[in-house]
C-alpha cells in the first residue's frame, strides 16, 4: 500500500517522460511542491545543491523495493509496473500541466530557477555563485534569506507530528549548532529521528548532533502516563532523583553554551510540559542562570 505523496511521485515522473536526473527532478518536485500542491506533499531543507527532501528519496527507496521505479542512483525511472500503479485523475492532471509548464527546462538553468524564486533553499548552496554569476539581485536575495547567528543558548524541540525537514527548519531558523538528543534508546518509527538519520540529516544542514543518553528516561516509566498530574509526577521523581546524578552532563551542555553554541535538547513530545527535556531545560537554568534561560520550539 502506497501513500498518496508517493503515488504523486510516479505520476510526476511519468509526467516528465518516465525518467529523469536525480538533481533535475529534486528540483522540480520542490517547484511542484512550492508553488502547486496544496498542502505541500513534502518540505525541503537547504541543501548542498539547494531545496533537498530527505522524506522524497526515503519514498523513492520504498518505490524500488515495491518495484515501481528502477534502481537508479542518479535518476528517477519509472518501470513497466510502475506505469499501472492506480493514481487519482486529478494528480495526473497536475502532473502533466506542471510537466508542460516545465517542459525543456533541465540542468543548471532549472537549479538557478528554483534559486530566484525561492532564495531561503539556497543558502547553503555550493553552486550558486556560479550559476548565478552576473545576477546580483539574486545573490542578494540569497544573502538576505541567511539567517543572522543568533546569541549563544538553550532551545528544546518535539519531533512528535513533524517530518524531518520541517523541524530541521525550525532549528535553522532558531540558529541551532548542536542538537542535543535527550532519548535513552535514540530509535523512532518516525521516518527521520532513528539516530543515524536524524546525525546526518542535522550534519546536511550545518548542525551538530550529541547524544546524551544517560539524561534519557527509561521507556517503561512512561506506559502510565494518562493525564499531566501523571507527567508532572514523573518529571518531579526525575529531577530529584536522577538529574542530580547526572550533573557532568549538565556541565558538558553548559560547556557547549560557553563556547558559543546554540543548543536544543530535542526528545519525541511536541509539548514541552510532557517531555522530560524541559526538566533537563530548568536544571540547567537553575544551575547556570539566564544564559540558559530554554525556549521552546
Amino acid at each position: 500500500m502506497l501513500f498518496e505523496r508517493q503515488k504523486l511521485i510516479l505520476a510526476l515522473v511519468d509526467a516528465l517522460g518516465g525518467d529523469i536526473g536525480g538533481l533535475d527532478f529534486q528540483k522540480l518536485l520542490l517547484l511542484y511542491c512550492l508553488e502547486g500542491a496544496e498542502p505541500p506533499p513534502y518540505e525541503f531543507v537547504p541543501y548542498r545543491f539547494g531545496g533537498f527532501s530527505f522524506t522524497s528519496y526515503a519514498d523513492k527507496r520504498r518505490l524500488i523495493e515495491k518495484g515501481f521505479l528502477a534502481d537508479e542512483s542518479r535518476a528517477w525511472t519509472l518501470t513497466p509496473a510502475g506505469k499501472t500503479v492506480t493514481v487519482q485523475e486529478s494528480v495526473r492532471a497536475m502532473a502533466c500541466r506542471f510537466s508542460r509548464r516545465y517542459d525543456g527546462l533541465r540542468g543548471d538553468a532549472l537549479v538557478a530557477e528554483t534559486y530566484r524564486r525561492h532564495p531561503y533553499y539556497a543558502i547553503r548552496s555550493e553552486i550558486a555563485e556560479r550559476l548565478l554569476a552576473g545576477d546580483k539581485e539574486s545573490i542578494d536575495a540569497i544573502e538576505a534569506a541567511r539567517l543572522q547567528k543568533k546569541s549563544p543558548g538553550l532551545c528544546t524541540i518535539g519531533y512528535e507530528s513533524r517530518s524531518l525537514e520541517g523541524y530541521l527548519n525550525l532549528l535553522i531558523g532558531d540558529g541551532v549548532t548542536v542538537l542535543c538528543d535527550v532519548r535513552r534508546n535514540p530509535l523512532s518509527r518516525k521516518y527521520g529521528f532513528s539516530k543515524s538519520t536524524l546525525m546526518n540529516g542535522a550534519a546536511g544542514v550545518g548542525i551538530r548532533y550529541e547524544h546524551i543518553p544517560e539524561l534519557g528516561i527509561a521507556s517503561e516509566a512512561r506506559r502510565e502516563l494518562r493525564t499531566q498530574a501523571d507527567y508532572d509526577a514523573l518529571f518531579d521523581t526525575y529531577a530529584r532523583e536522577s538529574l542530580p546524578k547526572q550533573m557532568k552532563y549538565l556541565v558538558k551542555i553548559m560547556g557547549w553554551i560557553e563556547k558559543g553554541e546554540r543548543v536544543a535538547l530535542t526528545c519525541y513530545e511536541r509539548l514541552p510540559e510532557q517531555c522530560h527535556r524541559t526538566s533537563v531545560a530548568k536544571a540547567l537554568e537553575e544551575r547556570f542562570g539566564t544564559s540558559c534561560t530554554p525556549k521552546h520550539l
